[in-house]
């Protein structure tokens, strides 16, 4: 099933993470704390802000693009990500 996503979001205090989920927006909720979960890093970062998302992967193809982002110097994860996603794709 290709209905996996990978996303960057935009902590309060300027640092970015990177995530992957099924379902973005609740993911992005659980992150700002508005439902339970969310990861451990963002905590004390809020709000956070989503600044892309690339979608329609396997979760395969999303972990990898995930650990490819992630790896990249801060000024190029967002051209790296916006790249891997088609206009209709992005939010």
């Amino acid at each position: 099933m290709r209905n996996w996503s990978v996303y960057l979001l935009r902590c309060a205090d300027g640092t970015l993470y990177c995530g992957t989920s099924v379902d973005v927006a609740r993911r992005v909720a659980m992150h700002n704390g508005l439902l339970a979960g969310g990861a451990k890093y963002t905590r004390g970062r809020r709000p956070v802000t989503l600044l892309a998302c690339a979608g329609g992967m396997t979760r395969e193809e999303a972990l990898r693009l995930e650990r490819r982002v992630k790896r990249l110097p801060r000024a190029r994860k967002l051209d790296a990500l916006l790249g891997a996603c088609s206009s209709e794709d992005r939010m």
